[in-house]
């Protein structure tokens, strides 16, 4: 069985009646329960929990970390975010979220601003498989249509994705890297881009089936991880006195 936390933010569901009337179980509560009816171990944690909710004992036992975060990403400590990286180059699997492209630990494992452009107009956006032999891709069409969201648009200022897995294009023009995939030491990251708090995105079967699929891609290989700095040689070195 896979174990997997669902973190977020919560700060919206807080602050906004109309977030709280779209989530009234927050968008964790949300994200957990379709995780749960796939028979994943789900457990959610969020940002005002003791250490986050992401204690030693947490993290240890998590095979998948999903991370929601918009609002408040400069409130998670850093010494949090320093675990959550060893455990994701440890082998556990990381699947960032929507806003969460702006995150301490999204920042921290791609090395880059991770920035790009964005406007709330309520327009159309239509994600489409690229990569259709992708497992994250598995029981999809051609593309996931969603009616409103909001629009993100290149330049996105990552590093090339070691997979790009989807692009979406937005009513408005712009066109966006919107499913990439990125394996940092033993651990696999996938960023999925749709999931602004005001829309019912989560709710979306489709969108539902890239995270249940990105969390099967994401979980731990079975292996201990590389063995690191002076090594002795395997065989004898001729020659050596």
């Amino acid at each position: 069985m896979v174990n997997v936390t669902v973190w977020n933010e919560n700060r919206h569901e807080q602050k906004s009646e109309k977030v709280r009337s779209v989530y009234p179980e927050g968008i964790h509560g949300a994200i957990a329960s379709f995780l749960d009816e796939e028979s994943f171990n789900v457990k959610t944690a969020v940002l005002d929990d003791e250490q986050h909710g992401l204690t030693d004992d947490v993290l240890d036992s998590t095979d998948v970390l999903l991370w929601w975060g918009h609002i408040a990403h400069d409130e998670v400590a850093d010494e949090v975010v320093g675990k959550v990286k060893q455990r994701v180059l440890d082998g556990m699997g990381l699947i960032v979220l929507h806003s969460g492209h702006f995150s301490k630990i999204f920042k921290e494992l791609m090395g880059t601003s991770c920035d790009l452009k964005w406007r709330e107009a309520d327009e159309k956006e239509r994600i489409w498989i690229v990569d259709p032999s992708h497992p994250i891709t598995a029981g999809l069409g051609e593309y996931i249509e969603l009616e409103k969201e909001e629009m993100y648009g290149e330049h996105f200022d990552i590093p090339a994705p070691d997979q790009l897995v989807m692009v979406s294009w937005f009513e408005g023009g712009e066109v966006f890297r919107s499913g990439c995939t990125y394996q940092r030491g033993n651990g696999k990251i996938f960023y999925f881009r749709p999931g602004h708090e005001t829309y019912p995105t989560y709710y979306n079967k489709e969108v539902q089936q890239v995270i249940i699929n990105a969390v099967r891609w994401a979980k731990p290989v079975e292996r201990s991880r590389p063995l690191y700095g002076n090594a002795k040689p395997l065989e004898e070195i001729k020659g050596s006195n």
